[in-house]
């Protein structure tokens, strides 16, 4: 890129640089280049972007009395793009329209979309599932990894309308468990439902299981999917101890990232252990996405390590599985302006 001073005066150019991820809100710095001769070209390096991935940048320009703003560019990386899950929980009721707001929203994400359980309100019936998810989530029934959540069980014992939905894609129907490679990436998929399964605790079958699967993957990057979250501000669903078996094998086994629905907002926490104590080094980072469109949660008593909450904003988290690391984006419904958005590096 050339940078040209006026023509009145000769004094050295200082060039910062922009970017971001196109199409999301947030600009960020990328690095700032002195001393530059008008009339020369800068240039910087952007480190760390994605094969296959769109990006935005401008630039600053000043000589230290005035400034000026360059025009906004844009260009695409080389190469396929990285695995892209998009989802959130707590989702469709006959009697709200927040999922087909934010069925809408998936329309235009390509990739995997997840649900995180209590996908049909409010007793997870087959009539519920055909009726209020299907004419919203359902059409991207195809490209679905499903979680349970307690009102899938809520007229049942066996959430006979949540198997007989998902069908093989919830995995073995006594279960609800399973797990898959996307990318470099293993993702991991539980069942929250512990007394409909025989337990999560140590000695169950399930958290077994979990120790088993994450033994034979050794993958750089884990991720884990059920519904209730271990850690929560919210009033009505707070922080569940019931999960402390699940996060243990997790950290145990070096996996990096939780995504949780049940309580119905949003809600981003730092890495940190099972027991809830801040640890930037070796620590999950849990994402609550409850944002699916059935209700909104009251906040509670915030949570340690809890970095962002909101509870007014339906909308889907979508998860960039890189290899060695993740990028989150909260995208809200029309008309809603809240959103965030960041990254991090696998252990």
């Amino acid at each position: 890129m050339v940078v040209q001073d006026p023509p009145t005066t000769t004094d050295p150019l200082s060039v910062t640089y922009y970017g971001r991820t196109a199409g999301t809100v947030t600009w960020r710095k990328i690095g700032t280049t002195t001393g530059v001769a008008s009339g020369s070209h800068a240039t910087i390096v952007w480190p760390n972007l994605v094969t296959g991935t769109a990006y935005e940048w401008f630039v600053q320009v000043t000589n230290g009395t005035g400034w000026t703003v360059g025009p906004t560019w844009r260009f695409t990386t080389d190469g396929p793009p990285h695995p892209v899950m998009v989802g959130a929980g707590d989702i469709a009721s006959c009697t709200s329209t927040g999922d087909e707001a934010t069925a809408t929203l998936l329309d235009d994400i390509a990739g995997t979309v997840f649900t995180l359980g209590d996908n049909a309100y409010p007793n997870g019936t087959a009539l519920q599932y055909s009726s209020c998810y299907d004419p919203s989530w359902g059409r991207q029934k195809a490209r679905t990894i499903p979680v349970v959540g307690n009102h899938d069980y809520g007229a049942t014992e066996d959430a006979s309308g949540y198997f007989g939905y998902f069908g093989t894609a919830a995995g073995n129907p006594t279960q609800g468990w399973y797990s898959f490679d996307l990318g470099t990436w293993h993702v991991i998929v539980l069942n929250g439902e512990c007394v409909a399964v025989g337990g999560c605790q140590p000695g169950s079958s399930q958290l077994t299981w979990l120790r088993l699967d994450l033994a034979a993957h050794p993958n750089t990057c884990t991720l884990a999917l059920w519904h209730e979250a271990r850690f929560s501000s919210s009033l009505d669903t707070a922080s569940d101890m019931n999960y402390q078996a699940f996060w243990q094998a997790l950290y145990d086994y070096n996996a990096d990232l939780v995504v949780n629905g049940h309580s119905h907002m949003y809600e981003r926490f730092a890495p940190q252990t099972p027991a809830g104590v801040s640890d930037p080094v070796n620590g999950i980072r849990e994402l609550v996405a409850g944002t699916g469109g059935d209700s909104h949660a009251s906040l509670g008593t915030i949570a340690a390590n809890s970095e962002v909450r909101n509870i007014d904003t339906y909308g889907v988290l979508k998860l960039t599985l890189n290899p060695g690391g993740y990028d989150w984006q909260f995208i809200p419904v029309a008309g809603k302006t809240f959103t965030d958005e960041g990254s991090g590096s696998c252990h």
